[in-house]
């Protein structure tokens, strides 16, 4: 978990490979309020975490704001009118046939236009269900309306958008730890591999609280670009120490500043 302003992190949580990524949000946002208080918070996920226990204990539990993408998981939306209604398989707006109520969802049926009709002739794709030969004929579809906080999220908004978008520095501090090697652990055990990763993360903190104390605070997220400042500056230093004396000692000390950072 990281900060989506600042790009630093926040909490770290290892699992093995077969435990589900869903399963374990809540787990890591309860921990990690404990210590770091996080109500109120605007939680960004993408749609890999998108579930109804996850966006209710954000807005019940934290009080919070979710800004998670749909996981529409496969489903294939109906296609619809402009007015809500269902477009049967002949190209045809069904009508709304009543509802039924559930805890967290309304079911909307549709029914065929012609069901009450008895000319065979007026379904113009002859669907089998027309000819069923029952009272009331043609197609049945239903759709489900939520009515939880999760359905209730206005996903096309700009401000969800706007918020949205934010996800991208923890992808940015993902390809910064990437760089430090630590995927491809040397270790087996989960616990090892675990403080691994937890020491690859206290050495990209280290280096942004390097970069605030040393003044480059544009550069807390580039341990290159911190290096190549500070060689800079010290350079200057020395060059207007220097200046009226022998160029050996500058020399000598560039050569050792640049052993020390590279190490």
């Amino acid at each position: 978990m990281c900060d989506a302003i600042s790009g630093l992190p926040i909490a770290e949580f290892t699992t093995t490979a077969d435990v589900n990524e869903i399963s374990n949000f809540t787990e890591i946002l309860s921990d990690t309020n404990e210590w770091f208080p996080l109500k109120g918070s605007y939680i960004i996920a993408d749609k890999g975490y998108d579930s109804k226990q996850n966006h209710d204990f954000i807005r019940n539990t934290l009080k919070g704001h979710a800004f998670i993408a749909l996981n529409k998981r496969g489903r294939k939306p109906k296609d619809l009118t402009s007015t809500g209604n269902v477009i049967c398989d002949a190209g045809l707006a069904m009508h709304k046939d009543g509802k039924q109520y559930f805890d967290s969802y309304i079911k909307q049926k549709f029914c065929c236009p012609f069901r009450t009709s008895k000319d065979d002739s007026l379904c113009p794709c002859n669907h089998e269900k027309f000819f069923n030969g029952k009272k009331n004929r043609g197609c049945v579809k239903y759709i489900s309306i939520g009515t939880d906080y999760r359905s209730s999220i206005n996903r096309d908004s700009i401000f969800f958008k706007k918020i949205y978008s934010l996800r991208t520095e923890s992808e940015r501090y993902n390809s910064r730890w990437k760089n430090l090697n630590t995927e491809q652990a040397y270790v087996k055990n989960i616990n090892s591999v675990a403080n691994l990763n937890t020491i690859g993360h206290i050495c990209l903190l280290t280096i942004a609280i390097a970069a605030i104390k040393s003044g480059c605070v544009d550069k807390y997220k580039s341990l290159s670009g911190l290096k190549r400042q500070l060689k800079l500056r010290y350079i200057k230093i020395f060059k207007h120490q220097f200046h009226q004396r022998d160029s050996l000692p500058f020399y000598l000390f560039h050569f050792n500043l640049s052993s020390i950072l590279d190490s």
